[in-house]
């Protein structure tokens, strides 16, 4: 069945109502279940709607009730990609309350595991969900009939990613080792050492990958974006810091709420979060743009090589920005690899007692925020998430109504293939976005 319903009505005699429908039930090539609405009349665009029909999970519910200590492996069940991101807000912020102070060698295990998250995450991505929309493939697979070294490439990287989040997490998805505190083990020096070679090879392929997609063609229109995103104390962000903008701002993570705003629109089961009543963008075009200077030495020489310019304005360069984090978390890897020093203990001890802690962390999609109430017994009263697709769904419904007047000379199919192309620009995570705790739903 054609994934795309269309429907358009050309003016005709009697009937001055000339009005283009567009509508694509389920798009492909992002990870969960949403569909797209839009509705030109005369021209103009009336309506976008990004419709994310996937049921609601409400993972905040079910952790009430559950321990703090359970928190960890039951978050990493939101995401099968991006599990490392639940897990390390979760822990951070439930920290905050028991007042556990990580010591750095734990810290750096952390970074290294975000590290292999950022690179598998970013892979599949690149190679296997946008790279064909610029070769005018209509999947990977029909792309690695044509090439079949370049898909062969991409599945070694991201295998490598596989290998360390297996050797640092227990296994590659939904990683069991985290735990509040540190981890349940933590691996010898040899283990690590064994993937040196691979994650070198990784790394040369992720400069020729950053080659090859910087020189895509970038056709959509630019846009004038609020970035949003951690800003670390010294190092390109993935675990700690304030969250900063390009407009000045310097929020703590623990004041998020008092920032950024959820509301409910009648066709989508996910919150939209706004800034300042308006969409923002988080993820790694706006990481690049806020912390380019903390980028590896390598990675800013590649990107150098590229003649690409901060920050970028178009949502299509998103593939750009992956691919150069995809090197610096290679790169990042490798050095705390040469460095690692197995810690005296795995984890330290931690002391249950009431509060409400907050935090914020850099998923591969952007800033993935958690808040905690928790009973002096340790037992969850209120989890609070929001993670980055519902953060971006308004920029992308914004970005769509500044591109479709540049679409409107196209066929209803080519005008529905190009929204969707841009969608994915985003790499939305759709079974992320939903788990809020209300749900009503109202015909229009």
């Amino acid at each position: 069945m054609d994934r795309f319903n269309l429907l358009a009505r050309k003016a005709m005699p009697g009937n001055p109502d000339n009005t283009r429908r567009i509508k694509i039930d389920m798009m492909a090539r992002v990870e969960g279940e949403g569909a797209l609405h839009v509705t030109v009349k005369d021209g103009q665009v009336q309506d976008v709607q990004l419709r994310i029909f996937e049921p609601p999970r409400f993972f905040e519910a079910f952790l009430q009730g559950r321990h703090a200590h359970e928190v960890p492996d039951m978050v990493a069940r939101i995401c099968g990609i991006c599990p490392v991101a639940y897990q390390m807000s979760a822990v951070h912020a439930l920290e905050s309350i028991f007042g556990v102070l990580i010591p750095p060698g734990i810290r750096a295990l952390r970074r290294l595991l975000y590290c292999a998250e950022w690179i598998e995450s970013h892979v599949l991505h690149i190679y296997m969900l946008q790279a064909p929309d610029f070769l005018g493939f209509a999947s990977g697979i029909e792309m690695a009939r044509i090439h079949p070294a370049l898909v062969k490439r991409g599945l070694r990287m991201k295998k490598a990613g596989n290998q360390l989040l297996t050797i640092l997490g227990g296994r590659s998805v939904h990683p069991v080792s985290v735990k509040i505190g540190g981890f349940s083990r933590v691996p010898s020096q040899a283990q690590l050492a064994d993937l040196k070679d691979e994650l070198q090879w990784a790394r040369d392929a992720a400069v020729e990958t950053l080659m090859w997609v910087s020189g895509f063609e970038f056709l959509d229109p630019t846009q004038d974006y609020t970035f949003l995103s951690l800003r670390g104390p010294s190092e390109y962000p993935m675990n700690e810091g304030p969250l900063i903008t390009n407009h000045g701002h310097h929020i703590a993570p623990s004041d998020f709420e008092h920032h950024f705003f959820e509301e409910q629109v009648p066709y989508s089961n996910a919150l939209q979060c706004t800034f300042q009543g308006g969409s923002y963008l988080t993820g790694p075009m706006a990481r690049m743009a806020l912390n380019y200077d903390q980028l590896s030495p390598l990675a800013k020489e590649a990107f150098g090589q590229t003649h690409l310019t901060l920050p970028f304005q178009q949502a299509s360069m998103g593939i750009v920005a992956r691919a150069v984090e995809v090197l610096y978390a290679l790169d990042e890897s490798l050095r705390l690899l040469e460095a690692y020093e197995p810690p005296e203990m795995p984890a330290i001890p931690v002391t249950m007692r009431a509060g409400s802690g907050m935090a914020a962390t850099e998923a591969p999609r952007g800033v993935l925020y958690h808040r905690y109430q928790v009973a002096e017994d340790g037992t969850i009263q209120l989890a609070k998430i929001v993670p980055p697709t519902s953060q971006n769904q308004r920029r992308m419904e914004d970005d769509l109504r500044r591109l479709l007047p540049d679409l409107l000379h196209l066929s209803d199919q080519d005008m529905a293939i190009k929204c969707e192309q841009h969608i994915r620009s985003y790499d939305p995570c759709i079974s992320c976005a939903t788990h809020f705790l209300k749900f009503t739903r109202k015909e229009v």
